[in-house]
């Protein structure tokens, strides 16, 4: 009978020394020295010697949008006269604009002014008042812009102030004339270094320039709050061509062109 508790304490003693046995081996790794890493010398690019270019590049894009102001002048011998048939009129336009397929969120107030009108320059006699009021139009069909004239015109506006193509994507194409600009500027640069036995390393200071212009018709350019959206379009080569057939406006093209001046390390 002594045998058995012996038998157990040996069993027992066994598992004690194969669950410790682990942990002891786990101890003495953690306390082993790890290798030590050589560490890498930094990057740099040798700026004592450099080579300044520039480079351009130009998109030209077809519009895919149009914005047209058209206003409604009105007078009369009143205030209250005169607003009457200016609103009127104003509504009348805005109907015909929407029956041509604009929607409301693309008709905006762009200009309201009432005044009055003297006798003559000197005099300070009110014969009466006059109200110019502007609506912006936004066309998202640029074919539809004749025939968005015309129904305006026709449903009693008496101004036609601007027309004006732009694109939706001027983000788009600006970001490409970017990068067309700075591989010219990076073929330049290795042209340049490579003529005088060197090469053209990484890029220590760029600066960057971009803008956008219109080539085509309009009725009178307003160089104003629309400048920045003038550039916007397909890209060269794809789309529609900037011509519009039997159509009165020619579409033409945007140019967008990005300009950057690159200096960069010789080795």
């Amino acid at each position: 009978m002594k045998r058995i508790p012996s038998l157990l304490n040996t069993v027992l003693a066994a598992l004690l020394v194969v669950l410790v046995f682990p942990v002891g081996l786990s101890n003495v790794s953690a306390r082993l020295p790890t290798p030590a890493t050589t560490p890498q010398p930094p990057v740099t690019c040798n700026s004592s010697r450099t080579v300044y270019v520039t480079g351009a590049a130009t998109i030209n894009v077809v519009p895919d949008r149009a914005l047209i102001q058209l206003g409604v002048q009105s007078n009369g011998a009143t205030p209250t006269a005169v607003q009457s048939a200016n609103s009127a009129a104003i509504q009348r336009v805005i109907k015909a604009l929407q029956a041509r397929g604009v929607a409301a969120k693309d008709i905006a107030t762009d200009l309201y002014v009432i005044e009055p009108v003297y006798e003559d320059y000197d005099s300070l006699y009110i014969k009466g008042y006059r109200i110019n009021n502007v609506v912006a139009v936004t066309l998202r069909d640029v074919k539809k812009s004749g025939p968005i004239l015309v129904a305006a015109l026709e449903a009693g506006a008496n101004q036609v102030v601007n027309v004006e193509f732009y694109t939706s994507e001027l983000r788009k194409y600006r970001d490409q004339a970017r990068d067309l600009a700075m591989k010219a500027a990076h073929e330049k640069a290795q042209a340049l270094a490579s003529a005088a036995s060197a090469q053209a390393d990484c890029a220590l200071n760029i600066s960057e320039n971009s803008w956008s212009y219109y080539n085509g018709w309009w009725y009178g350019r307003n160089p104003g709050n629309w400048a920045q959206n003038v550039v916007q379009n397909a890209a060269s080569g794809s789309g529609s061509s900037g011509t519009a057939g039997d159509e009165p406006i020619s579409l033409g093209q945007i140019s967008v062109k990005a300009e950057v001046s690159v200096s960069f390390g010789l080795k």
